[in-house]
């Protein structure tokens, strides 16, 4: 295998300092929360956002002031983002269904799909309003039938952004708090006098952010390690290097650390779009940021054969994957290790990001491992249960459980499938001993 590093990111020691610095101000700021509740709260809206209102949470009036700041056309757009999301998490929740099975006569076996029946859902706005993240969260977990939705998102050049508010309002939000970062992860964990704990939390963010929701993880259920946006573009000579570019440099915009990587088996292809990431970088309006992303976690990877380009995707494990190929359906069916994949030219990752449906909450670090990205399903848990109808089938399971239990030496256990046997089989069975 050969393969070829043209351009390479920050080394893994210097990644990993930067992760333990925010590790420690993490641990610090949650406990901060769980020993001073509000107070902390308070403190830190001061400090890191320079938000201090009477309350945090909106009243409906303070939610529909900030809706009429939006024209009909954002509002009609807002309406349709959702729309595509609630439909596809439509189609998704009705492959979930319940189920009830007699395996054996007078043994009956069940599952029931329940929603989880509080989620905070976190939505980013500090450095841009992240309105799609409304859509994937909010919304998605109204559709999946959680009865109490809370949102946070942090205030925008000092105050909340209409737009958030109008689309976690229109998704299905029971209460919205203008508070951002580890302090509204921490509250919407952890409770305060004001705020009561939920019961999982899901949506983006920044390292802070899904380093917080790692360390409370436990404590309450987390959607995934939802951290800095990471984006591939896996392209061969059917495109070109503007189009490489382009599609690197729109999620390089999220932040300073947000790894994007171009994997080619094309040298010319790998150069022009190199070349085409200069060029753009003089006219992008967001290239303050997507110039430190590119510089210090942008890679350009050149392989010899679409075997190659495989493995390497494979082992990078890429949040969002762009495959733009003569063959876009090889990968399709070979990939295993991703957040989500986006075929073809046609298709860019902003459109998964902001409207086609699918869900844009993926995971990052490698996590796409062994987990997929935000949707319906996250909010349901599937609870099973049993009824044995019969004294037959309690006696006759209940010897093999005798058996079982004293195999491994729980008496207690025994003797609770023993008494069903003596009573409902009629069996005198001495105490203490396995059914024969």
């Amino acid at each position: 295998m050969t393969v070829q590093y043209l351009k390479q990111g920050k080394p893994e020691s210097d990644r990993a300092k930067d992760d333990a610095q925010v590790r420690h101000t993490v641990e610090t700021a949650l406990k901060d929360i769980e020993t001073r509740g509000d107070a902390a709260l308070r403190d830190m809206s001061a400090r890191f956002d320079g938000y201090t209102p009477e309350s945090y949470r909106l009243s409906q009036e303070e939610i529909d002031g900030l809706i009429t700041e939006l024209s009909e056309r954002d509002l009609e757009d807002i309406r349709f983002a959702q729309e595509q999301v609630r439909n596809f998490a439509r189609a998704q929740r009705a492959t979930m269904t319940d189920l009830e099975v007699e395996t054996m006569p007078g043994v009956v076996l069940g599952h029931k799909t329940i929603p989880v029946q509080s989620v905070g859902c976190y939505v980013p706005a500090g450095k841009f309003p992240m309105v799609a993240s409304a859509h994937m969260s909010v919304a998605t977990a109204s559709v999946a039938g959680v009865p109490r939705i809370v949102a946070c998102t942090p205030p925008f050049k000092g105050r909340p952004n209409a737009a958030v508010i109008a689309a976690m309002h229109l998704g299905g939000a029971h209460e919205i708090y203008v508070l951002g970062g580890i302090q509204a992860i921490g509250a919407m964990a952890i409770g305060t006098e004001t705020i009561k704990p939920v019961h999982m939390l899901v949506g983006p963010g920044n390292a802070f952010v899904a380093e917080a929701k790692r360390q409370l993880y436990g404590r309450v259920g987390i959607d995934l390690f939802a951290g800095p946006t990471e984006t591939m573009v896996i392209a061969d000579d059917t495109v070109d290097g503007e189009l490489c570019a382009t599609d690197l440099l729109g999620q390089a915009e999220h932040g300073y650390n947000s790894p994007a990587v171009l994997l080619t088996n094309s040298a010319a292809l790998a150069r022009s779009t190199m070349d085409e990431i200069d060029r753009l970088l003089q006219i992008l309006p967001t290239a303050e940021t997507a110039r430190r992303s590119w510089e210090d976690y942008g890679e350009v990877i050149l392989c010899d054969t679409y075997d190659e380009m495989l493995q390497m995707a494979e082992e990078i494990a890429s949040e969002h994957v762009q495959v733009m190929t003569d063959r876009d359906d090889w990968f399709l069916d070979n990939m295993t290790t991703y957040g989500a994949l986006f075929l073809g030219a046609r298709t860019n990752v902003a459109n998964g990001d902001k409207v086609i449906g699918t869900n844009h909450t993926l995971p990052t670090k490698k996590a796409g491992r062994y987990t997929g990205g935000l949707w319906v399903g996250k909010f349901l848990k599937t609870h099973s249960y049993q009824r044995i109808t019969t004294d037959e089938a309690a006696a006759h399971i209940g010897a093999y459980c005798s058996r079982l239990c004293m195999l491994e030496g729980f008496v207690g256990h025994a003797e609770q499938a023993n008494i069903r046997v003596r009573r409902y089989g009629g069996r005198n069975i001495p105490y203490g001993e396995a059914a024969e």
